[in-house]
């Protein structure tokens, strides 16, 4: 006897405004419970002590997670300048208090070094894992992991405000950049220590920072349903953006109507006739419709012979 399913069948990435004090598995719940839906995940943790944009992927979303775990980012982060702690912010305990004598363009001149292409050694309170479990839990046990510098890219670090012993700053990075571990190694640099007091990440990808929902206003708009005698479904699924706007980075290609049950069945299948590609090469991934209707089917490989091979494929309930 099948499993009856918990939850509707909703896809679709509603954009969070995450608050403080709550994981992103929390907030990823919470989002789930609100839509009723039937399977959830996010996408890129955001620390307790963190608030701002959480991608959630409901349904077939999911499958698209990684990409989005892939992108660029921007954060904007409060720096408290001569202070060390053991976590780089403010959850840390102190390690190190050193009296700040630093000018706005020492500040600036310190931050040149760490815009563009750089190597960054992951905090011990990440969630990089070793050995199948996160660096987080070895560093609550104060086991210190050996950790190699990882390449990553800071493509704009601007100066917002400069006050004292408190800086304001805006950064925009590749992924797996490690804010905590950017502000404290500016305070190494400067000589005197900084940890992260504030941080609110404002953009995934190029996401609009203004489509993003706080639980309050999820709450308002669940009464606004209940009060007008409306499924609040009806209210809540028109948030939701497209699962294929996770991979718009991707080249996308056009089946040719007769393909796609081969390409839904996970069998390699035929591009429409005349499909163009952009910069795609045999290889590469892509993002796979169908004819007409421009179905978004899920991403493929782009093979030889004007040919594609799934990779994620969209499963759609039948009607």
């Amino acid at each position: 006897m099948a499993r009856k399913r918990k939850g509707r069948l909703i896809d679709g990435i509603f954009l969070l405004n995450k608050p403080l004090d709550i994981s992103s598995n929390q907030a990823m719940q919470k989002v789930k419970w609100a839509f009723g839906a039937a399977k959830a995940g996010h996408t890129g943790a955001l620390d307790p002590l963190a608030t701002g944009m959480l991608p959630v992927c409901l349904g077939e979303a999911t499958k698209f997670s990684q990409f989005l775990l892939d992108t660029d980012k921007t954060y904007q982060v409060t720096a408290k300048l001569g202070i060390r702690t053991t976590t780089s912010d403010a959850a840390g305990e102190i390690v190190e208090t050193k009296t700040v004598d630093v000018t706005a363009e020492q500040f600036a001149q310190a931050c040149e070094q760490f815009r563009g292409p750089i190597k960054q050694v992951p905090s011990m309170f990440s969630a990089l894992k070793h050995q199948g479990k996160p660096l987080y839990f070895y560093a609550r046990q104060g086991i210190d992991i050996p950790r190699e510098a990882r390449s990553i890219s800071i493509y704009a670090l601007t100066i917002d405000r400069f006050a004292d012993d408190e800086v304001d700053m805006t950064v925009h990075c590749s992924k797996g950049t490690y804010i905590r571990s950017l502000v404290d190694d500016i305070g190494q640099v400067l000589g005197c220590g900084a940890y992260v007091a504030k941080l609110h990440r404002s953009q995934v990808t190029d996401y609009p920072s203004d489509k993003m929902l706080t639980f309050e206003q999820l709450d308002v708009l669940v009464q606004q349903a209940k009060e007008q005698g409306l499924e609040v479904s009806e209210i809540l699924d028109p948030l939701l953006l497209p699962m294929d706007t996770a991979v718009k980075c991707l080249d996308e290609v056009i089946l040719s109507a007769e393909q796609v049950i081969y390409y839904n069945n996970g069998n390699s299948a035929r591009l429409a006739t005349g499909a163009a590609l952009v910069t795609t090469v045999a290889g590469d991934q892509v993002r796979v419709y169908a004819p007409d209707s421009r179905l978004f089917l899920g991403v493929g490989v782009l093979e030889e012979g004007q040919r594609v091979q799934p990779k994620r494929v969209v499963v759609r309930e039948a009607v």
